[in-house]
């Protein structure tokens, strides 16, 4: 484990002068930044039912049974929490799970690469470094490790108290993690030089780096909402009160160039904030019932995952009663809402294309168009729900990590294509 204490970065130390990143630079490109923080001081029945509207047991054991993967990863001997690919060549997975292992494998063949061993606790944060030659995996107790790849050896640990995420810095070796007692910590990988940012006693729920990598925003279980200066180590701005959320946050998402932030939380609403004034923009929520079944009055519809489209003025929001609501961004009126017949778990945005995957409690990876609203792929192979899943850039391969202790890979075909 990194010996390291909190704060312990020094701008004016003996052995080197650290060079402050200028903040008005609105010139910087990726790799200055990354160089700069080398040095930061820390309707109808379909044909699948019969003439009553039942299905059939043989209809239902075809379902079952029906797999659209191309390749099945079984290592894992309990439920499969999260997935990252290699953001570099796309041929590595890694993934966490109840079983308190982590595993770094191939996609083309499922061979495993290294184990991430030492794990005492679910893993529930697993991930590549920008340039895919680090991966950080975390478990609930708050391990958290760091392996590089090319060698398949541990370089750097660290214990928090429990773990509620894990970031990776976009440009830069640089690892950002909070925890339950609503610490954000910072840390220089491999050198392990710290910086803690400190809030309020509840849970540092979710957090994301911004593209500028200047700053993070992180969500609170009290809702509250915070802009952090990863350089200075202070707040920006800090939403709450009436301009915060009711409940806990449970995701968040940044706009391609930053200027915006989209925040969800168990209250039901998604809110955009102007990351530049800080102050929340528009608010957004879906009023009506449940997918399925009933709902009691007091309980909410969780925000379970939100993002922005990179080519239209679009956002999604996943909600918790399983539907999938398409926002325009100018007007803030609903354009599409994507019904699931169970809750959604998570959402991602094509790349280059207005097409947004989401996963479901009903174990489907399913493809959705924003413009017309429609579902154009649905792919299936999981016996339980799918808890996490991601793509690659050009979304031609998708993986998923399921509660039946397996995940897979999927690849991602389209009339368009």
């Amino acid at each position: 484990m990194a010996n390291t204490e909190q704060n312990s970065f020094d701008l004016h130390g003996d052995e080197e002068i650290i060079e402050v990143i200028d903040l008005n630079d609105t010139e910087a490109t990726p790799d200055d930044l990354a160089d700069d923080l080398e040095d930061v001081d820390f309707g109808e029945p379909s044909a699948a039912y019969n003439d009553e509207g039942w299905e059939t047991e043989d209809e239902m054991e075809a379902e079952a049974e029906q797999d659209d993967s191309e390749m099945t990863f079984s290592r894992h001997t309990g439920s499969v929490f999260c997935v990252s690919l290699d953001p570099a060549t796309n041929s590595l997975a890694v993934t966490g799970g109840e079983d308190d292992k982590a595993y770094v494998w191939r996609v083309s063949d499922g061979h495993v690469v290294f184990e991430c061993t030492g794990h005492k606790d679910s893993v529930t944060c697993a991930m590549f470094s920008h340039d895919s030659s680090l991966v950080a995996s975390g478990d609930m107790s708050g391990m958290i490790k760091v392996w590089k790849v090319e060698t398949k050896q541990e370089i750097w640990s660290f214990q928090v108290g429990d773990l509620e995420w894990l970031e990776w810095h976009p440009y830069a070796p640089v690892l950002l993690a909070g925890t339950d007692d609503g610490n954000v910590w910072m840390w220089k990988i491999p050198g392990g030089d710290c910086k803690t940012f400190q809030s309020s006693s509840c849970q540092a729920t979710s957090g994301k780096i911004l593209p500028d990598g200047k700053r993070a925003v992180v969500g609170y279980e009290d809702g509250t909402v915070r802009l952090w200066d990863l350089k200075q180590g202070n707040t920006i701005h800090v939403i709450k009160g009436q301009d915060g959320h009711k409940g806990a946050l449970t995701c968040l998402a940044c706009s391609k160039d930053g200027s915006l932030v989209l925040t969800g939380s168990v209250d039901g609403r998604a809110k955009l904030v102007n990351t530049a004034a800080g102050k929340v923009v528009g608010v957004f929520s879906l009023e009506g019932g449940k997918a399925t079944g009933r709902r009691d009055e007091d309980e909410s519809n969780s925000v379970e995952s939100v993002g922005f489209c990179n080519i239209l003025p679009l956002i999604a929001v996943a909600y918790l009663d399983g539907t999938l609501a398409i926002y325009d961004l100018s007007t803030q009126v609903l354009r599409h809402s994507c019904r699931h017949e169970t809750g959604i778990v998570h959402l991602q945005w094509e790349e280059s294309s207005s097409v947004v995957s989401t996963c479901s409690l009903d174990g489907a990876l399913r493809q959705w168009d924003a413009r017309s609203g429609y579902m154009v792929s649905e792919y299936r192979g999981h016996a339980a729900e799918i808890l996490d899943f991601t793509m690659n850039r050009e979304a031609t391969l998708a993986v998923t990590a399921s509660g039946d202790n397996q995940a897979k890979v999927f690849c991602l075909q389209r009339p368009d294509r």
